[in-house]
């Protein structure tokens, strides 16, 4: 049976500095090492290790090999393995389920971010994801973690983000130049509804709610079309959208909180750390 060498998980993780910074002295500065000791690092993997070149100069540039590219994947690999293994041994409690509550609205801004980095670091918590209203939501006894939008003065909870609602229509198009203006919102038990027609009634501005939907995914498709304005929250608008205001005689909307409740009833360490990823990840 043939024997190979033992990988060091530090070369390892200096080789993949080097790839992701483009560089000897940038990789240094992420691993805390000199640019000296990141050069006989690699200098050692090259020749006591793999045995074969791993990078290669084109000017001031530095390139992988093809041999580096084979390597740069499977070293993420183990370097991820790495990582699981201890958080598994150091932590054998964080294993189980967590069920999270969030509207659609929130689903791709903020939660791929934020439960690629949970799963990264707890690799055996299995999470349950439940899309419904913040209406729906806070009426659910069975959530561990809800995510849910709240008007200002009736916080409750923890305070994740607060930011104004804003109208957006496609760019390109301009819609809110019809008479009445198509909106396109939320189904009827939703605040931020009442806040525009009532922000449009006071400016005097004729409306009609033109296409109504649960999903934010369908809102958004019908504003991309150039169908409708919305309003929604700012770090909600994407960027084939563009922001309406006193420009085009739209009125100002208020801000909301987007707050994250507890079930008190069944608290875990499994919750607390979720929790705080969602809370670092609101930040972002």
């Amino acid at each position: 049976m043939a024997t190979y060498p033992s990988i060091d998980s530090e070369l390892l993780r200096t080789f993949v500095a080097i790839a992701d910074q483009g560089g000897f002295t940038k990789a240094g500065e992420v691993v805390n090492r000199t640019q000296s000791a990141v050069s006989m690092q690699m200098k050692r993997l090259e020749d006591d290790v793999v045995q074969r070149p791993l990078f290669q100069k084109d000017g001031r540039v530095l390139n992988l090999t093809a041999e580096g590219q084979v390597l740069l994947g499977y070293a993420r690999r183990i370097l991820k393995l790495h990582s699981e293994v201890f958080n598994t041994l150091r932590e054998p409690h964080m294993i189980g389920t967590v069920k999270i509550g969030t509207p659609d609205d929130y689903v791709m801004r903020f939660l791929p971010g934020i439960l690629s980095r949970f799963a990264q670091a707890y690799p055996l918590i299995q999470v349950e994801v439940h899309c419904e209203s913040s209406a729906q939501l806070l009426q659910r006894q069975d959530l561990d973690l809800s995510i849910v939008t709240r008007e200002p003065g009736k916080e409750i909870g923890q305070i994740l983000r607060q930011e104004r609602f804003v109208w957006a229509e496609a760019a390109g198009f301009c819609p809110h130049e019809q008479t009445p203006i198509p909106l396109a919102m939320f189904n009827s038990d939703c605040f931020c509804r009442l806040w525009a027609s009532n922000a449009l009634d006071a400016a005097g501005r004729e409306y009609r709610v033109a296409y109504t939907s649960a999903s934010l995914s369908a809102i958004m498709a019908v504003v991309s079309a150039g169908l409708a304005v919305t309003a929604q929250l700012q770090s909600l608008i994407t960027s084939d959208l563009r922001i309406l205001g006193d420009a085009e005689g739209l009125p100002q909307l208020p801000s909301a909180s987007i707050v994250l409740l507890r079930n008190p009833n069944n608290p875990s360490p499994i919750t607390e750390c979720l929790a705080d990823h969602i809370a670092e990840g609101f930040k972002l």
